[in-house]
């Protein structure tokens, strides 16, 4: 039961997060102020009221539209929300009540956002990739005996990007994906960059060659969400997708 109420305030403390990183999500793109200006509908500007701004379940009650214009309201919404409340969870669950949970726990919030955008715009917002930055730096100053292999890690994976953005000037890959992994592989190091960016390929490929199939998706692709979900995934269970890849070379 105990664990039940701790995992349910942190999925709690989570959507809470989600509803400020719909924010960012939708400001960020349109350079607007994300701290001081209240929340607002984007069709008639109606600023929300405080009951208006419960996480999933101002959603629903209010049938996902606006209650002054009436409005649809887009489900990304309660879809981050839930999203980084669950990955709170899964974060936490995988390191416990540890300095990691709550560094990964931010970079997860920062991916999030980070996969929306792309998604949307194809661009990363260059502050973005400066926060997981950030806390690669602090996760740093708790593993200095490995300074090397982050440093390694930093780039790695974001040196093959910037030959490949260079050679073909910016058409193969873009700038942000270069910066990106260049913060990823500060946060996570050589060895978990490097599977981030396999998971994220494959990832890729298997799921845009089915929208290409499937919804008619042009063959330019968001790279951002892939290598986010890569990230997020050596974050919880990277080591133990390396001893298991290694094992079947008898490593």
């Amino acid at each position: 039961m105990e664990h039940i109420i701790l995992y349910i305030a942190v999925f709690t403390f989570g959507i809470f997060i989600g509803s400020f990183l719909n924010v960012c999500i939708l400001r960020l793109p349109l350079k607007q102020e994300i701290v001081v200006e209240r929340s607002h509908c984007f069709t008639c500007g109606n600023v929300l009221k405080w009951y208006e701004l419960f996480p999933i379940f101002s959603f629903l009650i209010q049938k996902g539209h606006c209650r002054n214009c009436d409005a649809k309201l887009s489900w990304q919404y309660p879809l981050v929300e839930t999203a980084c409340g669950i990955s709170y969870i899964l974060i936490f669950m995988r390191h416990g009540f540890t300095h990691t949970t709550v560094i990964y726990s931010l970079c997860a919030s920062v991916l999030l956002v980070i996969a929306v955008i792309d998604w949307r715009t194809f661009e990363i917002p260059l502050g973005l990739n400066i926060c997981i930055a950030v806390l690669g730096i602090v996760n740093l100053f708790f593993d200095l005996s490995n300074w090397l292999d982050y440093l390694l890690g930093a780039i790695a994976v974001s040196g093959l990007f910037l030959l490949i953005y260079l050679v073909t000037k910016g058409r193969g890959i873009g700038g942000g994906d270069v910066k990106l992994m260049a913060a990823a592989g500060l946060l996570l190091g050589l060895e978990g960059v490097i599977l981030s960016l396999m998971i994220g390929a494959v990832a890729g490929s298997v799921i845009h060659l089915l929208l290409m199939k499937y919804k008619g998706k042009d063959h330019v692709l968001a790279f951002g969400p892939y290598l986010t979900a890569g990230i997020f995934i050596t974050m919880l269970y990277g080591k133990e997708i390396v001893v298991w890849y290694l094992s079947w070379f008898g490593i």
